[in-house]
């Protein structure tokens, strides 16, 4: 298969960027979008080019660094896919592909494809753990949780803080990403102590992150590798009104400043 790739171009987070165009001729149709990346850097490498900057690990759909938009689409056009899942064999020979970084103020570009997401991490920071002494592994089943609640908390849990829903949002909106981090805690009994006070916590620490506001647009969970599904932002949003009407006031007032 052959394609041409329109990449977006930075060189650094003050550095004016740019799409430039590069010929991919002769690409197996098995190779994964990462793979098909590899192989247009070495060939970059062997002409002295500067290869092109993106972000992985994994590559198994795990650790959600893969971050890219693909034509204008999170991750690519597979559903329920991150980026390192995606295969050419998904495209049509030929094609001319647009590659560019997540689209967000809360995610400055550091180098071409690669964005700071560090904005989700502050946002767990900000309350998502718990303090119940839980012992190990095999203290785990004296602990009774409904099976219902458990697999609940498990499909919120396959979160991997990806940013695709923050990306494919209009509104630049992480509440599909926190709403999964609060309510795999907030289901499950060892998560109820903190649960008034982490919803307060990582909901204004998101606003202080300058994501957008929520408007149930929908397409954050059209977008998500993992398929969570926005209920889980009806049920923050519960939550929140419910512990701001709880709160001591001096506890929302830490919290929103």
């Amino acid at each position: 298969m052959e394609f041409t790739l329109r990449v977006w171009r930075q060189a650094g987070p003050a550095a004016a960027g740019g799409f430039v165009d590069y010929p991919a001729p002769d690409i197996s149709p098995d190779a994964s979008f990462l793979e098909m990346l590899d192989v247009i850097n070495e060939r970059l490498s062997e002409r002295g080019d500067e290869p092109i900057a993106f972000s992985h690990d994994c590559r198994e759909g795990i650790c959600g660094s893969c971050a890219m938009m693909i034509d204008g689409v999170a991750h690519g056009p597979v559903s329920g896919a991150a980026t390192c899942q995606v295969h050419m064999r998904s495209f049509r020979t030929g094609d001319t592909l647009t590659i560019e970084p997540w689209r967000s103020v809360a995610f400055p570009v550091i180098k071409d494809l690669v964005t700071d997401r560090a904005a989700l991490d502050r946002i767990i920071q900000a309350g998502g753990f718990i303090t119940a002494p839980t012992g190990g592994a095999r203290d785990a089943n004296e602990i009774l949780v409904p099976k219902d609640a458990a697999d609940a908390a498990m499909d919120a849990a396959s979160c991997i803080g990806c940013g695709a829903c923050v990306a494919a949002c209009p509104n630049g909106s992480a509440s599909l990403f926190t709403a999964a981090k609060l309510t795999h805690l907030g289901l499950l009994p060892q998560g109820q102590p903190e649960r008034s006070r982490r919803t307060i916590s990582m909901v204004a620490q998101m606003d202080r992150e300058h994501f957008g506001h929520c408007t149930m647009f929908g397409e954050c969970q059209e977008a998500c590798p993992k398929q969570i599904s926005i209920d889980v932002i009806a049920r923050m949003n519960r939550d929140y009104v419910r512990a701001l009407a709880t709160a001591r006031p001096d506890r929302t007032a830490a919290a929103a400043g």
